[in-house]
């Protein structure tokens, strides 16, 4: 990509503006992890330049990008306020950087999944219960309707009742419905039920949801596949937002 698109790219991360107002404490350090196991995102470069400029817009939380599974460990973790998953696959963690994760989450840190968090350690129940659910399959890629459960969320309650967005639509399986509270979910009356591939379940299709790990915060959303999406001040603001939330700003 020429550095004048990628500039061009870029430039809708200043339209995002904060859940609040800029804080006088110093700012919050998340750890945003893109280790790719499985498939590998082409967003992956342009989604670290945006959250960059989304923290440093927000004045109150900063974004370190990595891809190193070294840097889960209780002593690292502990410079941080929240870790940010966009990654895939069997991710080459050992048990102790794994129980880093949990422990750091369980007490009291931020988690938030983007798109393909939840294609990631189908094989660590763990993670499981930490996620919320499992990517089963993305049989629409199009532009669709995505209803606001709750439009008085502060979260989400800059998109109203419901919004039109083009991106890969994810399915979930393995849903916590019981511990989740879902903030987006697809309309199914905006795409073909009967393609190939499409996994009608009672909870619907959750695009986007919150859940608590012992005494931390975690947010999920699958949408994020495509250039545009991030490029989107909805998506930027709903990002923001969401770290917020995790880190209690």
């Amino acid at each position: 990509m020429r550095r004048r698109e990628f500039i061009a790219l870029l430039g809708g991360a200043a339209a995002a503006r904060p859940l609040g107002a800029h804080a006088q404490r110093p700012k919050a350090r998340v750890l945003y992890f893109t280790h790719s196991a499985g498939y590998r995102h082409q967003v992956l470069q342009l989604s670290k330049a945006i959250l960059t400029q989304l923290g440093s817009n927000s004045g109150i939380f900063e974004v370190t990008a990595t891809e190193d599974p070294s840097e889960f460990s209780t002593e690292t973790l502990a410079r941080y306020a929240a870790v940010m998953f966009f990654t895939s696959g069997e991710l080459p963690m050992s048990d102790a950087q794994r129980m880093a994760l949990l422990n750091f989450v369980s007490s009291g840190g931020g988690f938030i999944g983007v798109h393909s968090a939840t294609d990631t350690f189908y094989t660590w129940p763990d993670y499981l219960d930490l996620v919320g659910g499992y990517f089963n399959g993305h049989p629409w890629h199009q532009a669709v309707t995505i209803k606001v459960v709750d439009p008085s969320d502060p979260l989400v309650a800059f998109l109203g009742s419901s919004f039109q967005i083009e991106d890969e639509i994810y399915q979930i399986s393995d849903f916590d419905y019981r511990g989740s509270s879902v903030l987006l979910r697809l309309d199914p009356n905006s795409v073909d039920l009967g393609k190939s591939g499409v996994h009608q379940r009672f909870y619907g299709w959750p695009l986007a949801w919150t859940r608590l790990y012992g005494e931390g915060r975690v947010f999920y959303t699958a949408l994020g596949h495509e250039p545009s999406v991030w490029q989107e001040s909805r998506y930027q603001r709903l990002l923001t937002n969401a770290i917020l939330w995790s880190v209690r700003r």
